[in-house]
């Protein structure tokens, strides 16, 4: 977060939400939205993996937003074991990146609701330029799998010696999709030490 980042409520499906919004020099290409971890161990749009794919967004020329999921924050409502959650990213979705080019991005249990946001959307025939799913709960959570005709357009990052999320579990996830999963070696869930490593590998997705 930096003197420039924009904090404001927005009204969600179970109240207000906190939404935090940062932009690029330059008009913005297009809107990446970011979900944060888990609403019960801490996890906030302040998280420093979060920032992290929001610094890479907004590198890459777009408009970088987070939220907070209800009952984190500022936002209104109560943990919902991800149902709720994804109606809260729904809601961003449609009030920051309603058109135009959007990417989603989550950490975590983010990633899980950002999988199933992805899925929903694009059912309905929203069109998504690009998903990243970092550290994806893919051991604790029902992770949706990514459509084909989307694989090249998504980043699957996980760390070698992740001990929240084994890296297994998204592999297990991942391989009956044959969808590529990028190891960071020697990685733990949070990236510690690595978080440029981990921009410069979401921003040259961005560009590609």
């Amino acid at each position: 977060m930096n003197a420039q980042t924009e904090i404001r409520l927005m009204a969600g499906p179970a109240g207000a939400l906190e939404v935090a919004i940062d932009r690029p020099e330059a008009v913005p290409l297009g809107c990446a939205v970011i979900a944060h971890p888990h609403p019960l161990h801490g996890g906030a749009m302040t998280n420093k993996v979060v920032q992290t794919l929001a610094r890479a967004a907004v590198l890459e020329g777009l408009l970088a937003v987070r939220f907070n999921f209800r009952g984190v924050g500022r936002s209104e409502g109560v943990y919902d074991e991800g149902q709720g959650e994804l109606e809260d990213l729904l809601a961003v979705v449609r009030a920051e990146a309603a058109e135009g080019p959007l990417v989603l991005a989550g950490f975590s249990f983010g990633a899980f609701v950002t999988s199933h946001a992805v899925q929903r959307l694009h059912a309905e025939g929203r069109a998504l330029r690009q998903m990243v799913l970092v550290g994806t709960a893919a051991s604790r959570f029902n992770v949706a799998p990514v459509a084909q005709e989307l694989h090249a357009r998504t980043l699957v990052v996980h760390g070698e010696l992740d001990d929240t999320v084994p890296l297994a579990s998204v592999m297990d996830w991942a391989r009956p999709q044959v969808l590529p999963v990028t190891v960071v070696p020697g990685g733990g869930h949070f990236f510690h030490g690595q978080l440029p490593l981990l921009r410069e590998l979401v921003g040259r997705h961005l560009r590609a």
